[in-house]
């Protein structure tokens, strides 16, 4: 099939405590600034992917009903709504290219969302568990931190203890948040503050402390995606150069923890149908949930071979300024996980590079973009590059 999808434009709110009440006001906020920078009316939308997870954080579910209550002006479009765990972003991204891939339709939205904090964390993280194998892993404690920390202590077990790289990655992404007005979290926190625990950053699971943690946030992103033609009327195109998925066993009794072999896969068949190496590529937005997460996936996409990733951070190959930057937003651990919105948000901060429209984050001369979105303990693995085109 021909890859003529392209995005052509985008809309990302502020991640953390929205003042949106609920799912509606964030589609509301987030939809026609969208629309508006691709130069694209409401009447051109042939279809709506939306990535929600909810799962109990508002009570509210058939999502995709919301859309033209949020927008009215999309009251007839037609509305799929996707869920995938933490890549339920990615799934509906991916869905949207198939759909004007195919020539199904020629403008399709791509709305990621999600409202978090209108329950308590505690009951935030009972509810994300379920992305997990509830069987085997539906009690661990504290949430998705606990089943994180299982795979930093057997990582350590392994090939020694990297608390101190795990620290320096999430300063580097706290660092990277400061330059980007939508991050929940703008403040350069620093090596040594990540790597000390004390009152202010508790062990939450050890080995993982409070700094290894991505934060529980509001917000909504969106991708507007257009077939070549109409594309080519517009201001600004990136391409999907290529993109795949992966999947592997949800549940971690049955594969090895310490290394994200759907992740690999995912990266390799995407850099062979894309003709690249990760040399070409000038950044990478990957899935830092946990600092550890981001560890192994610098082994994964072949940064190093595996149980070296810690030499990724030490060497400043990640840093701005590196061989491979990556998370120039900040990542999941500083711009915020709203869940629905994270893999469409990763999307939108590699295109704003790729478009010279970053900012202060804006990585001279970007023309090629990996994007790396996993959803559960690298359950469903998305790797998508995107290129500079127009």
């Amino acid at each position: 099939m021909p890859n003529t999808a392209q995005i052509v434009g985008w809309s990302h709110t502020k991640f953390g405590v929205s003042e949106q009440v609920d799912l509606e006001g964030l589609l509301r906020e987030a939809i026609p600034p969208a629309l508006d920078h691709a130069g694209v009316t409401p009447d051109a939308v042939d279809g709506v992917f939306l990535g929600v997870y909810n799962n109990g954080f508002l009570p509210q579910s058939f999502e995709a009903g919301l859309v033209g209550m949020a927008v009215p002006e999309l009251r007839h479009a037609p509305v799929a709504r996707l869920e995938s765990a933490c890549a339920t972003g990615s799934a509906a991204l991916y869905s949207a290219l198939d759909f004007v891939n195919a020539g199904r339709g020629r403008v399709a939205l791509v709305v990621g969302a999600e409202k978090m904090t209108s329950i308590p964390a505690q009951d935030a993280g009972k509810l994300m568990v379920g992305g997990s194998y509830v069987p085997e892993e539906g009690d661990s404690s504290p949430g998705f931190a606990g089943i994180f920390s299982g795979i930093a202590q057997s990582y350590f077990d392994r090939y020694g203890d990297r608390s101190e790289e795990l620290a320096m990655i999430a300063a580097k992404n706290h660092r990277n948040a400061c330059d980007n007005p939508f991050a929940h979290l703008r403040k350069d926190l620093g090596v040594d503050f990540c790597n000390t625990v004390s009152e202010k950053n508790p062990y939450v699971a050890p080995p993982l402390r409070r700094t290894d943690c991505s934060l529980i946030s509001d917000g909504a992103a969106v991708l507007v995606i257009a077939d070549t033609e109409v594309a080519s009327g517009l201001k600004r195109t990136i391409s999907v150069r290529a993109h795949t998925q992966f999947n592997d066993f949800m549940a971690l009794s049955r594969r090895d923890p310490t290394e994200f072999l759907g992740a690999e896969k995912a990266w390799r068949a995407t850099l062979d149908r894309a003709g690249l190496s990760l040399d070409d590529l000038d950044l990478v937005e990957t899935h830092d949930c946990f600092t550890i997460a981001e560890l192994i996936e610098y082994e994964a996409m072949g940064l190093a071979p595996r149980g070296e990733g810690h030499r990724v951070v030490r060497e400043g190959i990640a840093q701005r300024g590196g061989r491979l930057p990556v998370n120039l937003s900040g990542g999941l651990k500083a711009r915020g996980h709203p869940l629905g919105a994270t893999g469409v948000s990763m999307h939108v901060m590699a295109a704003m590079q790729l478009a010279g429209e970053a900012g202060n984050m804006q990585q001279e001369g970007a023309r090629l973009a990996g994007v790396f979105n996993m959803g559960g303990a690298a359950v469903t693995n998305f790797a998508t590059i995107l290129e500079r085109t127009r």
